[in-house]
């Protein structure tokens, strides 16, 4: 496998770390609309910061993340987050339950998946503060090994959200480990662990499985309908006080990049789906967040080989689900338990009156991919689509819902 991001990761230099920590505005946040966001601008135009006056800061609670490889700076990068954006210190553990691989700067494969560490950690402590986040490290991005990693995860009931920000086309994947690792999320719902996972970043295509082209396809782990598929936008917000303006599907040309999505050829349509999504088979996403590249998430970075301190800017979906792991995380600190999987009961609320209230609902934009070959892809409209899912959150108001709701009668 390998990061949503892909093994080119979607960043570019924001900057240096300021002299004055206390200084954390860049220039990139300063442009109409921002070209990029802090996470005090991410908290602010989500609604989080509105849950951490009401005290909801992921205390008490677990956050798991699954990469490969391996970060050297990975405590010292969240530190400096910390420090930049002001936010309290987490306990941090760093779990590779098969043995760490060595990190070879000169492998730009290890290299991506650094810069993937340094996204997830640092944007699912933006979200939940206080969480615990353990960082599970599998030895290489193969699938027995992240196989061996989930497992490891679920198996010892590490955490009560497990996010993944990788993937790929479900043709390519071994059928015995898919298999595997679809009975894998069986347990974890059954211990109410909620799993996330991120769509892509090539819209309606991936990836051929001998890397040579591209063709039409979704992504595993985020098909599996025991995984909460998190797909892309593009968040338009001021980039100083957050303040949210409107949302469209995630789609950068210039980048060949765009939300991943569309339909599964594994998974029928799970009942809690069928009256969202009227195909045959599993729709993807299931949720949305910003996965902008112009428009990215300010991130500490010192794995890049461009030198320690850094502040890069980072795009793709692999910035939402972190995020949407660390909302988890708010929602079981906020209900006294574990959620557990959600997508029954976003569902569920999606067909209630509150859904406009819960959900920012994309209704412009498409994930067509412009790469090398162009693949149609699906537009964005009232309610769920297979290009931004039922849309990003309100959590403010989403998070409190989710902690009192439980439709597990509708799981399937």
């Amino acid at each position: 496998m390998t990061p949503a991001i892909g093994v080119s990761p979607h960043y570019k230099v924001a900057g240096h770390v300021a002299a004055n920590p206390a200084d954390t505005t860049f220039s990139c946040q300063l442009t109409t609309p921002a070209q990029c966001y802090g996470p005090n601008q991410v908290r602010a135009a989500y609604g989080v910061d509105k849950l951490a006056k009401a005290g909801l800061n992921g205390a008490g609670r677990t956050i798991v993340i699954v990469d490969a490889f391996s970060s050297p700076t990975i405590t010292q990068d969240l530190a400096t987050f910390d420090t930049v954006f002001g936010l309290p210190a987490p306990k941090l553990n760093i779990i590779a339950p098969d043995g760490m691989t060595p990190f070879d700067q000169s492998d730009p494969v290890q290299t991506s998946w650094a810069g993937e560490i340094s996204l997830d950690v640092e944007y699912s402590h933006a979200i939940a503060p206080a969480a615990t986040i353990d960082l599970v490290l599998a030895k290489t991005s193969n699938d027995a090994d992240i196989f061996s990693a989930q497992k490891f995860v679920i198996d010892h009931n590490l955490g009560d959200t497990l996010s993944q920000s990788f993937g790929e086309a479900e043709q390519c994947m071994d059928p015995t480990i898919q298999a595997e690792t679809h009975v894998l999320y069986q347990k974890a719902v059954e211990r109410h662990i909620t799993v996330f996972a991120s769509s892509a970043d090539q819209g309606a295509a991936l990836p051929t499985c001998d890397g040579t082209s591209f063709f039409k396809a979704v992504s595993t782990p985020a098909s599996d309908p025991l995984v909460t598929g998190v797909g892309g936008t593009i968040l338009d917000a001021n980039g100083t006080t957050g303040a949210y303006n409107s949302e469209v599907v995630w789609n950068e040309p210039d980048f060949a990049a765009a939300g991943g999505g569309g339909f599964s050829t594994l998974y029928q349509t799970p009942r809690f789906q069928r009256s969202a999504n009227h195909s045959a088979m599993r729709g993807v996403p299931d949720v949305a967040y910003n996965a902008a590249i112009i428009g990215g998430v300010l991130t500490v970075w010192s794995t890049s080989g461009q030198g320690a301190n850094l502040i890069f800017q980072f795009g793709g979906t692999s910035a939402g689900s972190p995020q949407w792991a660390g909302l988890t995380a708010l929602a079981d600190q906020a209900g006294h338990h574990r959620i557990g999987d959600i997508n029954p009961s976003i569902y569920r609320l999606a067909r209630t009156p509150l859904y406009g209230a819960l959900f920012h609902d994309i209704t412009m934009g498409d994930n067509t991919f412009h790469g090398p070959i162009t693949i149609d892809g699906f537009s964005a409209s009232k309610g769920w689509d297979a290009a931004s899912g039922l849309g990003s959150p309100q959590a403010n108001h989403l998070v409190p819902v989710l902690a009192f709701s439980s439709f597990e009668d509708d799981q399937g």
